[in-house]
Formats: structure tokens, C-alpha cells, sequence
């Protein structure tokens, strides 16, 4: 718009110096002139539409005052003098860690908070929002298109400090953390909805304690470890006894039932079956003959 209505008004001007001297190029002068309105009469019909790309809406100001409607995405018709702002609604995010570029500021990002003991905690986190489609032209008013560093960053840093207090630092980093998370989404939310923005997800990526207080959690995990280990050792040898206990109780029940059941006349019974079955058998020879007592003597050639 602005490159058509300057070379309009270029193409005027010569018109008029033309006009004003020799006759001749009164004619030149003429189509100058008509030239020149052209051009700003396309600039201007080219100002009235604009593109507002996807996930994007469009802010209009006139003249300084910004206007409470807004453009969604797509070919919009707008008066020539108003000038239009893109601002994102798109998922954005804003991450604070204490790793080197992985942040949006460069070296330590990281929130370092004191727990409730009076240790450090140092955590590293990610903000996922938005903004409010509606509430767009105020945040362009109040706070401009800078709001990652005016509001995302310094409320999220404030709420997590103001929270962090309430928690010991063992209990921020294992038995507390969830409860940590939704008290400090709470807060932030409620924040940046007043503003115009929108919470998606706080993603606590890491909290980090001192190196004391890591040696004592080590310690304390090693240790229930060991105990854990030796209830294992112990419950099975209990299992282990009381499965020899069992199968002893199992073989004194059979000899008391056999010892009970058994006659002379079963037992030579059974003496009899085992000698056929050796008698028969293709890998022996046997002889009989007659020993003292009732039982007989076994004499094999093998």
C-alpha cells in the first residue's frame, strides 16, 4: 500500500512541475497525472485486503488506538488505514533449564527455590500456552507482543518460589512432587488467565538437590533395598523349612502306615513276585537255594 501511494504521489508531483513549464509537455503533464492517481488508487484497493495466515488472527489499530474486534485466518477486507498486528494462537512454549541453549536465555535458566528446610532446589521446567483469541487486542494494549518475557517468564518463576517453600526438599523431589505440580498450575493458571493467556501444561522436568542431600537419599534407598533383600532371604527360608517339615511329616505318616499294614504273609507275597521277575528276566541267571531261615538265597552268575 504504502509503495503505490508514494509513487502515486512522486508521479503527482511531476505532473505539476511539467505543467508549469513549456507548453509542449502539458500533455505529458496530463498523463502524469493520471498516472499517478492510478497508482494510488491501486494502492489504496490493495491495502483493503489482508492475508491473516493459519493459526494466526489479526489485530487492527487505527491510528494508535487498537480496536476490540479481531481478523481470523483467511483473506480479510479491512478499512486501507488501519493498520493490522499478526499474533499467534498457537501453542507456544517457554522452557527454563539450567542447561546451556536449551532455554529461551542463554546459559543457566534454571529456578533455583529454597524448600522449606532451607536448601536449594534447583529445577528446570517447560510452559506450554496460549494465547486467548479474544482477549488478543488487550494483551497488544497492555502488554504488547513481547508477553513470553513480561508475563510467561516472570509469574511462572514467582509462583514456583512462592510454592516451594510449603515442601521439604526431599518431599519437592519424590513423595510431594505431584502435589507440588497441581499447586503451582493452580496459581499460574489463574495468573495467566487474568492476562489474556492460557496454561496448556507445566512440564517439571528435573529437580535437582544438593549433593548432601542426594547422599542421603542414596543411602536411605540403598538401605531399603538391603532390608527389602533380606525379608526376601529370610521369608524363603521359612518356606524352604517348612517344606522340610512337610515332606518329613509325609515320610513318617507313609512308615507309620506301613509298618501298621504289613503281615508276614504280604511280605513273603511280595518276595515271591520279586523273584519271578528276576527269574524271567533275559539278563540273568539265577539258582535258588535254600538259606536259613524263611527267606532264600539268591546266587546270580553275572
Amino acid at each position: 500500500m504504502i509503495l503505490f501511494i508514494v509513487l502515486g504521489v512522486i508521479l503527482l508531483i511531476v505532473s505539476l512541475v511539467l505543467k508549469n513549464n513549456i507548453r509542449p509537455q502539458l500533455q505529458l503533464s496530463k498523463n502524469f497525472r493520471i498516472a499517478s492517481f492510478v497508482v494510488i488508487g491501486l494502492g489504496i484497493f490493495s491495502s483493503m485486503f489482508k492475508q491473516i495466515d493459519a493459526g494466526k488472527i489479526g489485530v487492527k489499530s487505527l491510528y494508535g488506538s487498537i480496536q476490540p474486534d479481531i481478523l481470523e485466518s483467511g483473506l480479510q477486507i479491512v478499512n486501507p488505514f488501519m493498520t493490522v498486528t499478526d499474533m499467534t494462537i498457537q501453542t507456544q512454549n517457554y522452557t527454563m533449564s539450567a542447561t546451556h541453549d536449551e532455554g529461551e536465555k542463554q546459559g543457566d535458566d534454571a529456578i533455583r527455590v529454597l524448600s522449606n528446610d532451607g536448601l536449594e532446589v534447583v529445577i528446570d521446567l517447560t510452559v506450554l500456552y496460549k494465547i486467548l483469541p479474544s482477549d488478543a487486542p488487550k494483551i497488544l494494549k497492555t502488554i504488547g507482543i513481547d508477553y513470553s518475557n513480561k508475563i510467561v517468564r516472570p509469574i511462572t518463576r514467582t509462583r514456583i518460589r512462592d510454592n516451594a517453600v510449603y515442601y521439604d526438599a526431599i518431599a519437592l523431589y519424590s513423595t510431594k512432587r505431584g502435589e507440588f505440580h497441581q499447586r503451582i498450575v493452580k496459581t499460574i493458571e489463574a495468573d495467566f488467565k487474568s492476562r489474556g493467556l492460557i496454561l496448556e501444561q507445566l512440564l517439571i522436568r528435573n529437580i535437582n538437590l544438593p549433593n548432601s542431600v542426594k547422599a542421603t537419599i542414596e543411602s536411605k534407598i540403598n538401605a531399603e533395598q538391603d532390608a527389602q533383600k533380606m525379608t526376601f532371604v529370610l521369608q524363603k527360608e521359612k518356606q524352604e523349612a517348612e517344606r522340610k517339615r512337610v515332606e518329613a511329616q509325609g515320610i513318617a505318616d507313609y512308615q507309620r502306615i506301613i509298618s501298621s499294614g504289613l503281615t508276614d504273609k504280604q511280605l513273603q507275597y511280595e518276595q515271591i513276585k520279586a523273584q519271578k521277575e528276576i527269574a524271567t528276566s533275559n539278563n540273568s541267571k539265577i539258582i535258588f537255594m535254600n538259606g536259613k531261615g524263611n527267606a532264600p538265597v539268591i546266587i546270580s552268575d553275572k
